[in-house]
């Protein structure tokens, strides 16, 4: 990485101010009270597969949602209560609850976070997050489960079925800021695409599907082409060193410290900046409220859509 800017006081003090204002500005343009909007856990993945060179799968939200409509996200959503079992280990492997737990700073129930990341997967995108799907009628079984994201789990156990969670890591996590009607405390994970499947959108609250470079996505941003949140863009960006999927996985497996976000240049291009890049410095604690363990990465895109 870069060595972090040295720190204008005088200028970050300002920008503090700055979003401070900006801040209070769209809390008075609400028409509810935004500290009483409850924040729910959420799992996010980044689906990794080389086409041959490195893809990552979004899919685009529909317009009639409350949150983030038409915009471009990785698979997932809320942890349920279904996603928390008695006994994880009938079905993951590879990973034990103690240690997922661990990874996460919860007391337990860590594997929760891995199994709503699977279960959301498939019900948006048509994908089961196993290792092996023979004789496995899986759209079948997502169909069971957008009727009823109870059955989820027994749906895997009887067809003797087993999520692999080592193979799925934790790399990310972000908190909507106050404001918006929906919050979210979101882990972003990262896993290969699962072999021998293809991503399939219901036309409900998913209504398209792409495989894209990383680098082509965030153009489409800046185009105004792709509509996205900053967290999905910082953790596009953090992906365009990589070549491949296998140089994701290696890098995720390291599990390096997380280092926090900082916005610059709120009012314009609103980049969510680590440590090392540009800015960050004098950048604001205030807006965005996340760390991020895939830290090594280039700066990020130089301008996007007015927020």
């Amino acid at each position: 990485m870069t060595k972090p800017d040295s720190i204008d006081t005088s200028s970050a003090n300002a920008l503090q101010r700055q979003a401070r204002a900006n801040i209070d500005r769209r809390y008075a343009n609400l028409d509810f009270d935004p500290e009483s909007v409850p924040v729910s856990a959420a799992a996010t993945v980044m689906l990794l597969e080389d086409r041959p060179d490195l893809h990552v799968l979004l899919l685009r939200r529909t317009q009639g949602v409350v949150f983030a409509p038409d915009n471009w996200v990785f698979p997932g959503g809320r942890v349920d209560p279904v996603d928390h079992q008695a006994d994880f280990d009938a079905v993951c492997s590879g990973l034990s609850d103690k240690k997922a737990s661990t990874m996460l700073g919860v007391s337990d129930g860590g594997l929760a976070w891995w199994l709503a990341c699977c279960r959301e997967t498939l019900e948006e995108a048509g994908l089961l997050l196993v290792t092996d799907t023979s004789g496995v009628d899986v759209n079948a079984l997502r169909h069971a489960v957008q009727n009823d994201e109870g059955v989820f789990v027994d749906q895997l156990l009887n067809n003797g079925l087993s999520i692999d969670a080592a193979a799925i890591q934790e790399v990310a996590r972000f908190i909507t800021p106050p404001g918006s009607p929906r919050r979210f405390d979101a882990r972003f994970f990262v896993a290969r695409a699962p072999a021998g499947q293809e991503p399939v959108h219901d036309d409900g609250e998913i209504v398209d599907w792409e495989w894209i470079r990383p680098a082509d996505a965030l153009a489409r941003w800046r185009a105004g082409e792709f509509q996205m949140m900053s967290p999905t863009v910082r953790m596009l960006a953090c992906l365009l060193p990589h070549v491949s999927a296998d140089s994701v996985i290696d890098m995720a497996n390291l599990r390096l410290p997380p280092q926090p976000v900082r916005v610059g240049d709120p009012a314009h291009g609103y980049h969510v900046l680590l440590p090392g890049e540009t800015g960050y410095a004098e950048a604001s604690t205030e807006i965005e409220f996340g760390e991020v363990r895939l830290w090594s990465t280039p700066e990020m895109p130089s301008s996007g859509p007015d927020s």
